[in-house]
């Protein structure tokens, strides 16, 4: 595995988790491309919900019972901004908060989206690239019963509960990947699709002109493209994943997203309870990888990694 540079495309908690136990093995050598698609504007500051995540569990300050957040963060402010009338139903924490001023006002300064990100990774010691999907405006938006709406709208101030009938990507059209996840896709040894929504946290990444191109050059080249399973005996972990796919017509189970990444991928990753899965994956042409993929603390993320590379080709 020496010297060898791994990708993963993540969103979410799961994502991030992963991407920690990766991060824990690989150091620089890993690069995580992040959905962009939940970022969205609060208080006139820039909030990268997925990236954010990603970040803060590779800095080892992410909230541990939650996944997301910073650890111990207070509320302060967004108390007084209740208090002023703003609306408050998007929470950020005081901690959480002064990064979206840094980031806001970098860019206002003239910042790539790309360069400032990685400004900030450096500052909290992360060695691992953690990348935006495209430096271009992506923004993720669902139709309910109600009408269209921003993900965060769903997602937080109404708390995933209208069923989900549809899904698009508003701005991915004209949006382009950038020379730092070109390259990243162009130099891997592997690359890692995290246990994250297939539908709006891997979709968004895969709806950027040339990423798919790209993945299909990786396996052309004989780079291994693996992705774990979000959906555990029917059900997500974390986040409506299982229900947006039911809505939208897609089996809510581990071989339901193995269908909907059908010649995307060629190694599968199920967990333990959907072992009796695996001849059906296999059937589509994706090798299968049956373990514990339940990560409950940094020895389970680390652990999952490290199978996830011998599947591989890369060693423990």
């Amino acid at each position: 595995m020496a010297g060898s540079k791994i990708v993963a495309l993540a969103g979410g908690v799961g994502g991030a988790k992963l991407a920690e136990g990766l991060a824990a093995r690989l150091g620089d050598r890993l690069s995580v491309i992040v959905n962009t698609g939940d970022d969205c504007e609060r208080h006139g500051l820039l909030v990268m919900p997925d990236h954010d995540t990603v970040l803060y569990n590779l800095a080892g300050i992410e909230q541990a019972g939650l996944g997301w957040g910073i650890e111990g963060d207070t509320y302060a402010a967004m108390d007084q901004l209740a208090a002023y009338g703003e609306e408050a139903w998007f929470r950020l924490g005081d901690r959480d908060l002064a990064l979206h001023v840094a980031r806001t006002s970098r860019l206002r300064e003239g910042g790539r989206l790309t360069e400032v990100c990685l400004g900030l990774q450096r500052a909290l010691g992360v060695a691992a690239q953690i990348l935006p999907m495209s430096d271009a405006s992506v923004r993720t938006q669902v139709r309910t019963a109600d009408g269209w709406m921003e993900f965060q709208e769903y997602f937080v101030h109404q708390r995933q509960v209208p069923d989900v009938l549809e899904v698009r990507f508003d701005g991915a059209a004209l949006a382009t990947l950038t020379a730092e996840v070109a390259t990243a896709l162009r130099e891997a040894s592997a690359i890692v699709l995290c246990p994250s929504n297939p539908l709006v946290s891997i979709g968004p990444i895969l709806a950027v002109p040339g990423m798919r191109a790209l993945l299909a050059a990786a396996r052309a080249r004989g780079v291994p493209v693996a992705a774990v399973s979000p959906i555990i005996g029917g059900r997500a972990l974390k986040g409506p994943a299982d229900r947006m796919l039911a809505a939208l017509g897609h089996e809510s189970s581990a071989l339901g997203v193995a269908r909907l990444y059908a010649g995307l991928v060629d190694r599968f990753v199920l967990d333990t309870v959907d072992a009796a899965l695996a001849p059906d994956v296999a059937a589509l042409g994706q090798g299968t990888v049956v373990t514990d993929t339940i990560m409950t603390d940094d020895a389970s993320r680390a652990r999952l990694a490290g199978e996830l590379l011998a599947a591989l080709g890369l060693g423990a």
